[in-house]
């Protein structure tokens, strides 16, 4: 059977997770010619890399998603907010990788291996934007690790503990994360400008606004918020602490999962072994998830699994993701390539274009 390939609009092509997006796609087969990069204007007329060679990079504008398949948005948004609702109503499927429509109701946040890939579940509740919000980078990797379990044995409580490398902030981060571990080799002052505080050689909490009130930082309560919704749990607890590690790619997670019913280890390291996007690292064997052996992967990376008893209800896990790929770009564009293939069910609840 011959292969589609729907033509795909990457809007903030120039940013780390939009030039993530171009480089998945360049490795699945597509063409340049099905494949539009759109930036600001101080990064228009650039060529970002696409496969062995390279696609130009255009303005963006109001009518630049007119005739596409899909649309990926990888920036900000603002960008989402003003330009997602028109692209969809124009007819393209859009996915959003920012915040902006996340925790709005009638917007649905999909993880692949939560929902599935038909879209059929989930497609009523985007009747209003026709926009589908991506979760953040942190939550995809939770609860694609968790959603087995979950299945399994039910979810009773979360406590994780992240360890973010700094490409989550951007393509600025990395840079800052490089030459400030240069300058400290050399004994040179390493000034902060990204972060509040220099990143290289340290761990310091998430640099998000801290809500006075809760005392969670926004990553914090994105993780809180993201999971509850996804799963349709508003009561779940769910208690998260994010940290930065100078680390430039690929985010890890220590978390521990209180169980509604009892579990045992070799059933537990069976489903995760069977999982979907998950890849499992058994207690025997060595080898166990690091941020190296994540990054440029599309999987989410699982291992130490533990019960504090055989038969116990309290489960840890170490987990490690590429927070570009999976936790953003990749899972992106599933979503877009699972609602593109079953459009039946977009098309039925697109807005209508004004």
């Amino acid at each position: 059977m011959r292969r589609e390939f729907p033509t795909v609009a990457v809007v903030g092509a120039t940013g780390a997770v939009g030039r993530e997006a171009l480089s998945i796609l360049a490795s699945r087969g597509w063409a340049a010619s099905r494949v539009g990069a759109f930036a600001s204007a101080r990064s228009a007329r650039l060529r970002a890399p696409f496969g062995l060679g390279s696609v130009p990079v255009h303005e963006f504008g109001p009518r630049s998603c007119d005739g596409f398949d899909i649309a990926l948005f990888c920036a900000s948004g603002e960008v989402a907010k003003r330009f997602g609702p028109p692209a969809a109503a124009s007819g393209a499927i859009v996915v959003d990788n920012s915040a902006a429509f996340r925790m709005d109701p009638h917007t649905a946040l999909v993880v692949p291996e939560v929902h599935g890939d038909d879209p059929s579940g989930w497609a009523h509740r985007s009747p209003a934007r026709g926009v589908i919000a991506n979760p953040n980078c942190s939550t995809v990797m939770l609860v694609t690790a968790l959603e087995p379990i979950r299945r399994a044995f039910g979810v009773r409580e979360i406590v994780v503990a992240t360890y973010q490398a700094v490409s989550g902030a951007g393509q600025a981060a990395i840079e800052e994360l490089r030459s400030q571990s240069r300058a400290a080799l050399d004994g040179a002052a390493r000034p902060a400008r990204v972060f509040p505080v220099p990143c290289a050689f340290n761990v310091f909490p998430h640099e998000s606004d801290v809500d006075l009130s809760t005392g969670l930082c926004g990553e914090e309560r994105k993780m809180v918020a993201e999971t509850r919704r996804i799963w349709d749990a508003p009561d779940l607890p769910v208690h998260a602490t994010c940290m930065r590690v100078p680390v430039e790619r690929a985010h890890s997670q220590a978390i521990v999962v209180e169980l509604e019913r009892p579990a045992k280890i070799d059933a537990v390291e069976g489903i995760l072994g069977a999982a979907p996007g998950v890849r499992f690292f058994p207690r025997v064997g060595g080898t166990q998830p690091t941020p190296l052996l994540a990054s440029g992967e599309d999987e989410v990376l699982v291992g130490r699994a533990r019960l504090d008893c055989e038969g116990g209800r309290r489960l840890r896990l170490w987990v490690c993701c590429d927070q570009l790929r999976k936790g953003a770009a990749l899972n992106a564009l599933q979503v877009a390539l699972g609602a593109w293939r079953n459009r039946g069910a977009i098309e039925a609840n697109r807005p209508v274009a004004s």
